[in-house]
């Protein structure tokens, strides 16, 4: 029963998250900012949060520590806007996945070409 708790603190936190990284944050380091997943422990105290990020790799980095640097005033929002009586210390990881994703897809297309062409 605790895990199906854990992850609707999960889903709820990511829809937090994300609101807040679109509407609160106003560093104009941060860019295109999807919130891909939230991974929380059985005692809800850590929060991993994985990030996409769209650009270059020296802006990818910027992002993140622009996230990294607002990591206290996201907790904050956080507590105040989900109820729970301890808000969990989040991490913020960079979420490759759709990029892999994509990678994976314009191989696929150009295999699919080079046989047509045969």
């Amino acid at each position: 029963m605790a895990k199906f708790r854990v992850g609707r603190v999960g889903e709820q936190i990511k829809k937090e998250i994300s609101t807040i990284i679109q509407t609160e944050l106003k560093d104009p380091r941060i860019g295109f900012i999807t919130v891909t997943g939230v991974d929380v422990t059985n005692d809800l105290s850590l929060a991993r949060v994985y990030l996409s990020i769209l650009g270059s790799d020296e802006q990818k980095e910027e992002t993140l520590k622009a996230i990294g640097r607002a990591n206290g005033f996201l907790r904050s929002e956080l507590g105040r806007r989900v109820k729970l009586r301890h808000t969990p210390v989040m991490e913020f990881k960079f979420d490759s996945s759709i990029a892999y994703g994509s990678k994976i897809e314009s191989l696929l297309n150009q295999i699919n070409e080079e046989s047509l062409k045969m």
